[in-house]
């Protein structure tokens, strides 16, 4: 019969859909299912493109420092020009993909364009560092002086040559306040003996990166002036006009305010950090108002709004120029020239750009009649900054200024809040409850945006910040910085001592309140391990939050979520093994942190403390019962992961015969040393010595049921500031 000859075709199924059951044409009909479903989103979402697009630019730039080798960074860029390419070959002409061709050319390009940016940047500007450690005579030009009067020093950057190739190079030199002289200064020649080092990369997986900082602002190695400097050729009569600026209005507000509020004066007028102590820098930094202290939005924003009034009100006096010209342009003009010039005249750092560009929107912004608080406001100053300095993005400085920046505008955009703030019949003391209640709710924001930045970066954050800014930002915004500006203002005629005076009681109830906060209970969190996959989670899940609209911007919670119990989870190391290996810190027993060597350094002491998440003074290992200790070596055993673990650490440089010391390896489960270590040593789980070290850097290691170890040179790849850790 010809039924026999037919195909068999399941029940229910046409031939002709039976043709489309085939792999290929599945996927095709799955990536259109796809297409249709995020066309359908993005034109429903009403979200503003703008930021989305920075936010794609920063991710290129980011691309970049996390991929490790150039066939990496050449991948990424060009998978972006293929997902652009792609978009537009696959849907050229469709009217009902024009949302989603749109999204993938633009998130393309722009990702190409930063991982491309932040490359090029790097080979114009990274300065290869010294090979080693140099001691030599140098003769230089000045060509930045920075005073830092609390570390008892002077910072000088010299343009000199290499003392090996003679090549030209910038160092950055420390000079000690006894031989610092005024003829130091910007565009000086001068002769000095210098100890010079390269600069250093992270001691510890976490820890902050010099080496990195160092490439980016062109500085090939830095040291200590040893001995005299012999000044060669003095510094030009017009040197750096802003930087002698800054430092003699620096120098006027001390000589008018002694101790700490003085020097806090001098950073609010001037920029100049360098005068404030220790002890303040940490108790504003644990009381959560270090923010305060670096000129960025809230500065530049009081100048130029108290500037704008000023002017509105002073212009608004003079009848010829109210007739023909209209006011808030006029004042938003003179604003801008005291925002610009408020910006160099405190070193035009990256926060303190940011929020003039910001700033320079918003008047413009007032001026044509327009909404002045946007994210896409927020988006343009971010891209300006990106495209003069995008290694700025990795840095905490960056991050903390516009995650702020970005809380505070999504929350007053938010149409709860836009009803809680809206105008209405009411006494003055409810009106004066809400707005304090709403500073209070946007400190609590910010500090929660904040959060995941400072502890990945400073690994320990400050709990009680959202209460003290609902003090100290009024407290500097509508008091401290108005009183500066009316005693410098005085000073010309030689009237401001007693404005002064009220300056120093407002600054000194802003470090009592820091003080106060720091030392209460609780009032720091240490969190001393959040992966780079932690982080990004809780970027993205912010920014989600933040820039989209109705009901789709609650799934930024989701990475939160995941991020959250990824920290919660990630174990505090068991070992800590500096770069060098000469330090070593165990944790883990009598809630103290266990050292190797004493030392007198608090760059070493601060960086195993708090990568250990520890509060009290570290104990020497020789002083703890439970280690065995020789002039040489010490020995210790850990209870960890239901098994014993034995760690040899060698402590001295003298010579061991070999022999007793492959024994001593045979029997350790760990050997930690600062010096290459014979291939006899084998001990039955790792040898951290200097030849490891001096390829993967400082260690972590976790001692559990499955044992692991986070090297620095993990998240440092081939980028030029990596120095010298060859491929075997």
């Amino acid at each position: 019969m010809a039924s026999e000859h037919l195909p068999l075709v399941p029940l229910g199924d046409e031939p002709g859909d039976g043709a489309t059951q085939h792999t290929p044409w599945r996927k095709l009909r799955g990536l259109s299912r796809v297409a249709e479903i995020a066309e359908r989103f993005l034109a429903n979402s009403g979200f503003d493109r703008g930021p989305w697009m920075a936010v794609v630019l920063a991710a290129g730039i980011a691309a970049w420092f996390v991929l490790g080798t150039p066939a990496a960074w050449i991948i990424a860029m060009a998978t972006g020009l293929l997902v652009a390419l792609g978009a537009v070959a696959a849907w050229k002409g469709r009217e009902d993909r024009t949302h989603l061709v749109g999204a993938l050319v633009a998130c393309g390009l722009l990702l190409a364009f930063g991982t491309g940016l932040a490359w090029a940047r790097s080979e114009l500007v990274g300065a290869q560092p010294f090979e080693r450690p140099v001691y030599d005579s140098f003769r230089g030009r000045v060509l930045e002086r920075i005073e830092q009067p609390a570390q008892e020093r002077v910072r000088l950057v010299l343009a000199t040559r290499h003392p090996e190739n003679a090549e030209p190079v910038k160092i950055r030199v420390n000079v000690p306040l006894a031989a610092d002289r005024p003829e130091l200064d910007e565009g000086a020649v001068i002769e000095a003996q210098a100890r010079l080092m390269p600069p250093a990369s992270p001691m510890l997986p976490g820890g902050y990166d010099f080496a990195r900082t160092a490439w980016f602002q062109g500085l090939a190695a830095t040291g200590s002036v040893q001995g005299d400097i012999r000044v060669l050729e003095p510094a030009p009569a017009r040197g750096d006009v802003i930087a002698s600026l800054q430092r003699r209005l620096s120098g006027h507000v001390r000589s008018h305010l002694d101790g700490s509020a003085g020097s806090i004066a001098a950073a609010f007028a001037s920029g100049d950090r360098g005068a404030i102590s220790e002890a303040d820098e940490d108790a504003m930094r644990d009381a959560g108002l270090t923010h305060l202290l670096s000129i960025s939005g809230l500065h530049v924003s009081a100048v130029i709004a108290g500037t704008y009034l000023l002017a509105m009100s002073l212009l608004a006096l003079w009848p010829w120029l109210v007739l023909r010209v209209r006011l808030p342009v006029a004042a938003a003009g003179v604003a801008a020239l005291a925002g610009i010039g408020y910006t160099l005249l405190t070193g035009a750092q990256v926060p303190t750009v940011r929020s003039c560009i910001a700033a320079l929107l918003v008047l413009g912004a007032l001026a044509i009649g327009r909404e002045p608080l946007s994210l896409r406001m927020v988006a343009v100053a971010a891209v300006a900054v990106l495209l003069l300095w995008p290694e700025s993005l990795v840095g905490p400085s960056f991050q903390m200024s516009f995650a702020a920046v970005i809380a505070i505008v999504a929350l007053h955009n938010a149409e709860p809040v836009k009803r809680f703030l809206a105008p209405r019949e009411e006494s003055r003391a409810a009106w004066l409850g809400r707005r304090t209640l709403m500073l209070l709710v946007t400190s609590l924001v910010i500090e929660i945006a904040l959060m995941p930045i400072v502890l990945f970066h400073f690994h320990r954050a400050g709990v009680y910040g959202a209460l003290a800014n609902v003090i100290a930002i009024p407290l500097v915004t509508f008091i401290s910085m108005p009183l500066i500006a009316l005693a410098l203002a005085l000073d010309i005629v030689g009237a401001g001592a007693p404005v002064w005076w009220l300056v120093g009681q407002s600054l000194d109830l802003l470090l009592g309140i820091a003080h106060f906060t720091s030392s209460q209970p609780g009032a720091v969190k240490r969190i001393p391990q959040v992966s780079g996959l932690a982080f990004a989670l809780f970027i993205g899940g912010g920014l989600w939050l933040a820039l989209w609209k109705g009901r789709a911007r609650l799934w930024g919670f989701a990475p939160a979520a995941v991020a959250t119990t990824m920290v919660a989870a990630t174990p505090i190391p068991d070992l800590l093994i500096s770069n060098d290996g000469r330090h070593v810190g165990i944790t883990g027993e009598e809630d103290r942190l266990l050292v190797l060597r004493d030392t007198r350094s608090d760059y070493t002491r601060d960086n195993l403390m708090e990568l250990a998440g520890v509060e009290a003074e570290p104990m020497p290992l020789n002083q703890w019962p439970g280690a065995q200790c020789s002039a040489d070596f010490c020995v210790v055993t850990l209870q960890r992961g239901g098994r014993d673990w034995s760690v040899l650490m060698s402590r001295s440089r003298n010579v061991v015969s070999e022999r007793a010391l492959a024994a001593a390896c045979e029997r350790a489960d760990i050997v930690v040393s600062d010096r290459w270590l014979p291939r006899s040593c084998t001990p039955r789980w790792l040898k951290a010595d200097g030849r490891m070290l001096s390829q993967t850097g400082g260690l972590a290691i976790v001692l559990d049921d499955e044992p692991a170890v986070r090297s620095v040179a993990e998240a440092q790849g081939r980028h030029g500031w990596w120095r010298g850790r060859e491929d075997d």
